[in-house]
């Protein structure tokens, strides 16, 4: 793996090239954010400090996210809600905050890589179908989602997530078993980025039923109505 590292403080650069190196994979380390989109393309993997001198991090991600839809994992010394939350909407596939033990950070590449490598699909093999749910419907085997006949731009783990739903629409999943297909962890810290990513699912179709919530369970695939006006509910545990 060749992974792209994007960050401005020499100690802990160093001690990632180190890291990564150790387990075989090839690091291009860069300090800047214009540094960083210039070759953000040959990435198979990028690790984003969101503390860059020249451009807010957040702003980068979404930047990057135009150009490279390579596994990206946020690691910052930011810890507020808000910052994960904007962190993960905008694109990042895991969040990890400073300071972090070295193997905890590398078992978390591994579990991205798993799960980008290989995104939910029929268990049998076969060729996914598109599933319906009033007017959204869901392209399993080309990954897209259309509402009404509009594409709408989804992230990969938004995708993951209601691809997943979809493929059991008449199931409810717990929290833990989405977490455990999706993130590869069914106690995932911050078992948040769920609910973030229901969130965003919901406000990008501009269909707040889509994803039903179980209350102090998990989700289910819903059937929205056209207008998709004000039938969500709240999160799980929320």
């Amino acid at each position: 793996m060749h992974a792209l590292l994007i960050e401005d403080d020499d100690r802990m650069a160093q001690a990632l090239v180190t890291a990564l190196a150790q387990r075989g994979h090839s690091v291009r380390r860069v300090g800047r954010a214009l540094d960083a989109l210039r070759h953000v393309r040959e990435a198979q993997f990028v690790l984003l400090d969101l503390g860059l001198p020249d451009l807010d991090g957040l702003e980068l991600l979404r930047r990057l996210r135009t150009v490279c839809d390579a596994p990206l994992i946020v690691v910052t010394a930011r810890c507020e809600e808000r910052d994960i939350v904007q962190g993960l909407r905008a694109g990042a596939d895991d969040y990890v905050v400073k300071p972090f033990r070295m193997a905890e950070l590398m078992a978390r590449i591994d579990s991205v890589r798993r799960r980008t490598a290989s995104p939910p699909g029929r268990p049998d093999g076969g060729a996914a179908s598109c599933v319906r749910a009033g007017d959204v419907e869901i392209d399993l085997a080309g990954r897209t989602v259309t509402v009404a006949g509009a594409l709408v731009r989804l992230t990969r783990r938004e995708f993951d997530v209601l691809a997943f739903l979809a493929e059991r629409p008449d199931q409810v999943h717990s929290r833990e078993e989405i977490l455990d297909r999706i993130w590869g962890d069914a106690f995932l810290a911050t078992s948040r980025s769920l609910d973030v990513h229901v969130a965003g699912i919901r406000a990008k179709t501009g269909r707040a039923a889509l994803v039903r919530t179980v209350r102090g369970f998990g989700y289910q695939l819903g059937s929205p109505s056209a207008d998709g006006a004000g039938h969500g509910e709240g999160h799980a545990g929320g």
